[in-house]
């Protein structure tokens, strides 16, 4: 059974079999070929439903999906009765479509493009132009260019294509190494044709047409290229591209030989010569740097700093350090090409091969010896690489990048054959037993991620120049470049898409990592490399880190996480920091220093939490960290008034807003009903001071719910009461008066006198409220001196009996009433209540001029007044 969609879909049996039995419906063609697109993956209903249906799904989408599956399994087992009857099986939470990678043309492109890539690494140019070949033939049209497009297949389609030009990119390179220009020439005029704004098809198009004595034809190209840049995007070509027009400007005799004309059959002839800095022979040098990234911008003061470093005297050792995909590669090759001409020579190795395996110590020399080793410079016999390779770079100064390293122990022996050079050595975590200058790379700013994602996406989107969504994609990218030049390549599939329309469906967390993912299929796999290599304890807290919501979290929640003390807890958390895949908040005054996941570290850890740990341990894990938020919510105190952290507590509380309101969705979501209580009684207060209303609803809601499931009456008569407020705030009358009512009636139920009272104070406001002050005043809880069930209790009587006596113009009543108010506040360390209470007594002496449009109507609760 093979499958082939690299143009139409097509299902066809075992080799030989002539006749295809490719599904004729389109919504079947649809499910297949989605399920192929994610071959061996789970692809959930809610994705499939999605391609099918788009925004508008049927009512009975689920039903229908079925039907659609049972079809596709009846299909497969007519293909294939062995194979096809186990192919497509059931995986919550969707299915899954189990293929050897030989079955699927698009696994064997993937497989050839990743080793071509990696002979290009070692500049086996013939190898790779071989397998980039080979991938370039598997393509019979656009992808399932039969088969209608969702959201995924449109993905799926942008990154394949951009793979499809990669592999041409990657052929004609290798083929311009082996001195095959001339062939070359007429399908670069077709493809630059077809690319006009793609700097390194004209790049080579005009080292094609240079090395084939066609100085004038270059220069054309160029300056056609130009023209097209200047008119539609308003830049210059990029720097590389000016450097070639220069040299062969100048008519470069160096640009005339090919590097790699015979390089696995004989020694390959230099592709530059250089004279070293005090005079001498000249010295031959294979390869050099490759070129820089076409999309690298930005970056100004980290490639001051790089430059800096890299800059004379002497040789000496630079550690680029950063998390993955963070955009060290590009950035060390950016400032290697700046900083080159003050070297003898320059390489660049990769110290992981394409599957990510490192390289050891003896095959990172053996790339440096073909490099370097000048002809005739082996001794008799051979020798060591390093004795070689020392004899040979001695008294020159070369700069070296040795781009993802693991230990030290791959980049000490280079140290040591090379002590005249400079060393860039890029790596996640600083190895230890690495002594060097450390610059350590963060995200970049916001104005150059925003830069990076626009010229990912083909210069611009139709809204880039206004609204937020530019700077949404790059937040729910985590500024990451890796993730931005996926989302670029995500608009780009889509020319008329907005950024905003992108930034809405990458708000979707469970889906966010895969969307970036199909448009470069690379981005997961480099995320995991930083987890899988974790020790297996610090694995686990990776993955239990994974619960939390996006945003900063302290030693305490990491501690009730992982089950531990303070101190086992910040170990562990400094190691994950050292492995970048954690990161350190800034401490504020009085606080303690807080940690932070990057975005899409942080959901990949919930994926492979959810597959790998058992969901009562989840489930476990989640209770605590519930329970630490809570704890600290209910111990800092709104009303208190004291400075937390340095600041106010209001201040403290909006900083853990977002963190706080996930966690009461996760808890609820999880059915842990008694963190959900605990948590949104904690905020209730911080959320209503703050006129969060619609935060406050989804909270009540969540809430009540969970009161209502475990049966709670006291706790559903303070819901109740609180929606009430809610709703009186909100001038919704009716609505509050039933809430509070309904509250009323369920604290009774439940002997809950307190909750009664605030009950009968809420309907008592709305009568005061309408003017109906007898109606008010035979709902005031209790006599004036009479006992209330708590102090806020004898607060609210005192408060209403004062409002009272203010509506009948009595106001030492009134006075009498707000005293004994500020008495209650004081007894309760209520900074909001005294606040209120100081604000009345002060009214009666002069009245203060509100906030435009608002009054205070309960303590610290202001209301909007209705507009006549």
């Amino acid at each position: 059974m093979r499958f082939r969609i690299l143009g139409p879909l097509e299902v066809r049996g075992a080799p030989g079999t002539s006749e295809a039995l490719t599904p004729r419906a389109a919504k079947i063609r649809v499910v297949l070929a989605t399920l192929l697109v994610r071959a061996n993956e789970i692809v959930s209903v809610d994705s499939l439903i999605d391609e099918l249906w788009g925004e508008d799904p049927p009512r009975t989408a689920t039903t229908t999906l079925q039907v659609y599956i049972s079809q596709l399994r009846k299909l497969l087992h007519e293909v294939d009765a062995e194979l096809g009857r186990d192919a497509l099986v059931t995986r919550p939470p969707g299915y899954e479509l189990r293929l050897d990678p030989a079955q699927l043309d698009l696994a064997v492109l993937e497989e050839l493009h990743g080793r071509g890539r990696e002979l290009m690494d070692r500049q086996d140019y013939r190898g790779a132009a071989d397998l980039q070949r080979r991938a370039l033939g598997l393509w019979r049209g656009p992808l399932l260019s039969d088969t209608p497009h969702g959201p995924l297949l449109d993905a799926t389609a942008v990154r394949l294509s951009e793979m499809r030009t990669s592999a041409l990119e990657q052929c004609i390179r290798a083929e311009l190494h082996l001195g095959r220009h001339r062939g070359l020439i007429g399908e670069l005029q077709a493809v630059t044709a077809e690319l006009p704004l793609r700097e390194e098809f004209h790049a080579h198009l005009m080292v094609a047409l240079y090395r084939s004595g066609r100085q004038a034809d270059a220069l054309q190209v160029f300056a056609r290229l130009r023209r097209g840049l200047v008119e539609e995007l308003a830049i210059e070509p990029g720097r590389a591209l000016q450097a070639l027009h220069q040299r062969i400007l100048v008519g470069d005799p160096l640009l005339l030989r090919p590097a790699g004309r015979a390089e696995r059959t004989e020694p390959s002839p230099p592709a530059a010569v250089t004279r070293p800095a005090g005079g001498g022979a000249a010295w031959a040098v294979s390869g050099g740097l490759p070129s820089g990234d076409l999309l690298f911008t930005g970056r100004e003061e980290e490639l001051a700093v790089l430059g800096e470093a890299l800059g004379p005297p002497g040789g000496g050792l630079v550690v680029l350090s950063g998390p993955a995909g963070v955009g060290k590669s590009a950035l060390a090759l950016a400032a290697a090409h700046r900083a080159g001409d003050g070297f003898d020579g320059s390489a660049l190795v990769r110290l992981r091969t394409g599957g990510g395996r490192p390289l050891d110590a003896a095959q990172v020399l053996a790339q440096l010896l073909r490099r370097f080793a000048a002809h005739g410079a082996a001794p008799a016999g051979g020798g060591e690489p390093a004795a070689v390779l020392r004899q040979s770079t001695a008294g020159r100064r070369c700069l070296l990048v040795l781009d993802d390293a693991v230990s030290a122990d791959q980049v000490r022996p280079v140290l040591a054959a090379m002590p005249d050079s400079t060393v860039l050595v890029t790596c996640r975590g600083v190895p230890e037993g690495l002594e060097g200058r450390v610059v350590a790379l963060g995200v970049p700013s916001a104005r150059d991620a925003r830069a990076l994602l626009l010229a990912a996406a083909g210069g611009t989107a139709p809204d880039a120049g206004a609204g937020t969504g530019a700077a949404d994609v790059v937040a729910l990218c985590g500024a990451l470049p890796l993730a931005l030049r996926a989302a670029g390549s995500l608009l780009a599939g889509r020319p008329r898409q907005t950024c905003a329309a992108l930034a809405a469906r990458l708000r979707e967390e469970r889906t966010r990592l895969a969307e970036l993912g199909a448009a470069d299929p690379a981005l997961r796999p480099r995320l995991r490399q930083a987890a899988d290599e974790l020790s297996d304890p610090r694995r686990r807290a990776f993955l239990l880190w994974g619960l939390l919501p996006a945003g900063p979290f302290g030693l305490r929640a990491a501690a009730a996480l992982l089950e531990t003390d303070l101190q086992a807890a910040r170990e562990t958390a400094d190691a994950l920091v050292r492995a970048q895949v954690l990161q350190t908040e800034p401490a504020r005054a009085g606080g303690t220093v807080g940690y932070r996941m990057p975005e899409l570290l942080r959901l990949l850890a919930g994926e492979l939490l959810a597959a790998e740990v058992d969901a009562d341990v989840r489930r476990a894990a989640l209770n605590r960290l519930c329970g630490a938020a809570a704890d600290e919510v209910e111990a800092v105190g709104v009303f208190a008034g004291e400075p937390v952290e340095g600041r106010h507590p209001l201040d403290w509380f909006r900083g853990r807003r977002p963190v706080l309101l996930a966690l009461v969705r996760q808890a609820h979501a999880a059915g842990l009903w008694s963190a959900t209580l605990r948590l949104v009684d904690g905020m209730a207060g911080f959320l209503e001071s703050l006129a969060a209303w619609e935060e406050r609803s989804v909270c009540h809601d969540l809430a009540l719910d969970a009161a209502q499931r475990t049966g709670d009456l006291a706790a559903q008569a303070r819901l109740l009461r609180a929606m009430g407020d809610l709703a009186w705030q909100r001038r919704r009358v009716a609505v509050a008066e039933d809430l509070f009512e309904r509250a009323l009636l369920t604290a009774d139920a439940a002997g809950a006198d307190e909750e009664r009272v605030r009950a009968l104070t809420g309907l008592a406001d709305l009568r005061l409220d309408s003017g109906a002050t007898d109606a008010a005043a035979a709902l005031v809880p209790g006599a004036p001196d009479a006992p209330a069930p708590d102090r806020r209790g004898r607060f609210e009587s005192h408060r209403l009996r004062g409002l009272l006596a203010l509506e009948s113009h009595d106001r030492d009543a009134a006075r009498a009433h707000f005293v004994r108010c500020l008495t209650q506040a004081t007894e309760l360390a209520d900074a909001r209540l005294e606040a209120y209470a100081r604000r009345r007594l002060a009214d009666l002496v002069g009245p203060r001029v509100p906030a435009s449009g608002w009054s205070e109507v309960r303590p610290g609760v202001w209301r909007k007044e209705a507009v006549a």
